[in-house]
């Protein structure tokens, strides 16, 4: 199957299901929209599970796809391209902070690797803590100079991240949170967030894990010489060309996550940049699959803003946080497996034979 099978069947959420689980919502024994936006993230996850009366997201996953980048060799990062493979493995004994926070908030975390720069891992199934092998090819091209990948690595990466839901889906997941791994990619998300928000290389590009003046300078300007090469070489509105340009394979499967989450009908949660940048790309290749997506917190990389409007993502945490790996993901999980307790359990004023309260604003 091509990217374009996958995209044709994405369906909008149904409008009626939407009216139908806000008046539900208004009709719990609280003051109305007291939940204020996790309110509306329950009403949308009600429309995709086409149930107005309860909404499941009690077996959450993670997605953390991994894979390494050319462009490091251009100073843009503090550590080399081997920590991501120890990171990557990390993942595995739960020594790494995003999988510290999953255990205490119950999810599953499932590290996949799509690009990662070393040996294959033996391991080809999605298994909660075991790295999985979906390996495209060992790491991009150096982005400041030529495509990262070829156009069909590209989209291989992206129907890998829509197989990967479907699998996860198929063993009972009803949500599924994104984290990725990868040493160097904020160069190519910031090089993503400028092309599609307008924002200025100086003002996409933030400092990653850390770098000095020098260092930030240099990433500063690899940024804006990559966004020169790759417009001058594609439209903008070829999305996968420009993503196979300067892209990274992680941020490919993570598209694709994003996709398949509007394919098989399961809400996908964003974490900060990279992430976002990945729900951004799915936006434009498929608009419908925004109705699919939900934000976590906003991180402190400088274009997140801007992604996340452009998007119209709505978050939920403003902790300044900046990690990575899924870790603002997994942080909004338990928030929304709250608010879904309150929607499915409480009691109604009809319950209580009380009198609803009255919505003065439509009046």
């Amino acid at each position: 199957m091509n990217l374009s099978y996958y995209t044709n069947l994405i369906e909008p959420v149904d409008e009626s299901m939407l009216v139908l689980s806000q008046k539900r919502w208004d009709n719990i024994a609280k003051p109305l929209k007291s939940l204020g936006k996790l309110e509306k993230a329950i009403t949308r996850m009600a429309a995709i599970n086409v149930n107005k009366d309860r909404v499941d997201i009690s077996k959450p996953a993670l997605l953390v796809m991994c894979g390494d980048h050319g462009v490091v060799c251009e100073g843009v990062t503090q550590t080399d391209s081997s920590v991501t493979k120890i990171v990557a493995d990390s993942f595995q004994n739960s020594e790494t902070t995003v999988t510290v926070m999953s255990k205490f908030a119950g999810v599953d975390v499932f590290p996949v690797d799509v690009g990662i720069n070393c040996g294959r891992y033996k391991n080809k199934e999605l298994l909660p803590f075991k790295v999985c092998d979906r390996k495209i090819k060992k790491g991009t091209e150096n982005i400041l100079i030529r495509s990262a990948m070829t156009y069909e690595e590209c989209e291989k990466a992206v129907l890998t991240g829509i197989e990967c839901v479907k699998e996860l889906k198929e063993k009972g997941y009803n949500i599924i949170a994104t984290g990725e791994m990868g040493i160097g990619n904020t160069t190519p998300s910031s090089v993503l967030a400028s092309i599609y928000t307008d924002l200025s290389a100086k003002e996409a590009t933030g400092k990653g894990a850390g770098l000095s003046k020098e260092g930030y300078d240099r990433k500063i300007q690899v940024v804006g010489k990559t966004i020169n090469r790759v417009l001058n070489n594609y439209n903008k509105e070829d999305y996968l060309g420009v993503l196979s340009s300067c892209g990274g394979l992680e941020i490919a499967a993570l598209t694709g996550v994003f996709l398949g989450g509007a394919v098989y009908k399961i809400p996908v949660v964003c974490d900060g940049l990279i992430s976002s940048v990945a729900a951004l790309m799915a936006e434009k290749i498929a608009p419908l699959s925004r109705y699919y997506i939900f934000g976590s917190h906003i991180s402190a990389e400088p274009a997140v803003k801007a992604v996340i409007k452009t998007c119209k993502i709505e978050t939920y945490i403003d902790c300044g946080m900046c990690l990575g790996e899924g870790t603002g993901a997994v942080a909004v999980i338990p928030l929304f497996q709250m608010a879904c307790d309150v929607y499915n359990k409480m009691s109604t004023f009809e319950d209580f034979n009380m009198e609803n309260y009255k919505d003065y604003e439509k009046e």
